[in-house]
């Protein structure tokens, strides 16, 4: 079995909140099976995998799996934006309908119980994320229900000059503005979790709170990058070319 090397430490008899403390990517396999890392996270791995009748090698297998990043191999700049399209909507949005209220519930644990003696951090924090949450949660259903059919529409008509291909422009400008309004509400909560290091002595609750929002400003760059540097030019791109087509058939 491949095994991250962080994880060649990890035995039957390692502590669970060990192992989330170490490793916060691992937090996200831990609530998956709904195994509690944080105050009741003081029991050997192999007790909990008996406990809740899990196979211990599979769970280590997932908790390797959380620690290691598959990169794409995919030249996306060439491949079919069908494609990219569907590749952006398994890797980013999905994903996100998940994570996004997963770190919601995490905030709103660390606020109460942290939030009386760090509401100048926690409180800005809780209030500038759910409006995060909010926008993109609205904005990747735009996408999803307007905007990605019409790029899928507009290659597999590629060159027939289909009505109303050239108002993909006012759509690729709204969306950039929103990504422009996320990348904003980011970099505050960046500065708010001081970089995300979370404070001396913080429980593994607040440390997977801090390393899922890292994660999320990561993943939001590559996600952003895609689609304003790659899907939307090539969408319009296209959009134009079929206008073209279209104007010098007429």
């Amino acid at each position: 079995m491949k095994t991250h090397p962080a994880l060649e430490t990890i035995t039957t008899s390692t502590l669970v909140a060990d192992i989330a403390a170490a490793y916060p990517a691992t937090i996200t396999v831990f609530q998956r099976h709904r195994i509690d890392f944080c105050c009741g996270g003081k029991l050997p791995l192999e007790d909990v995998c008996r406990r809740h009748r899990l196979e211990t090698d599979a769970l280590i297998a997932e908790l390797d799996a959380a620690l290691t990043t598959e990169e794409s191999t995919t030249d996306w700049t060439q491949a079919p934006l069908t494609d990219l399209v569907a590749h952006i909507q398994q890797r980013f949005h999905r994903p996100l309908e998940t994570e996004l209220p997963r770190l919601q519930a995490m905030l709103e644990k660390v606020v109460s119980r942290h939030g009386d003696t760090m509401p100048d951090t926690l409180l800005p924090l809780r209030s500038t994320f759910a409006t995060l949450t909010n926008e993109l949660v609205e904005h990747m259903a735009r996408e999803d229900a307007v905007l990605f059919p019409v790029i899928v529409a507009l290659e597999r008509h590629a060159g027939s000059g289909i009505a109303g291909s050239t108002r993909i422009d006012r759509a690729i400008e709204v969306m950039e503005g929103e990504h422009a309004s996320a990348g904003a509400a980011l970099a505050r909560i960046g500065v708010l979790t001081n970089g995300y290091v979370p404070p001396d002595g913080a429980c593994p609750t607040f440390r997977g709170l801090y390393y899922g929002l890292a994660e999320l400003e990561r993943g939001m760059h590559e996600h952003v990058h895609l689609e304003n540097h790659v899907l939307f030019p090539r969408a319009a791109r296209l959009a134009h070319g079929a206008a073209n087509h279209s104007t010098s058939g007429a």
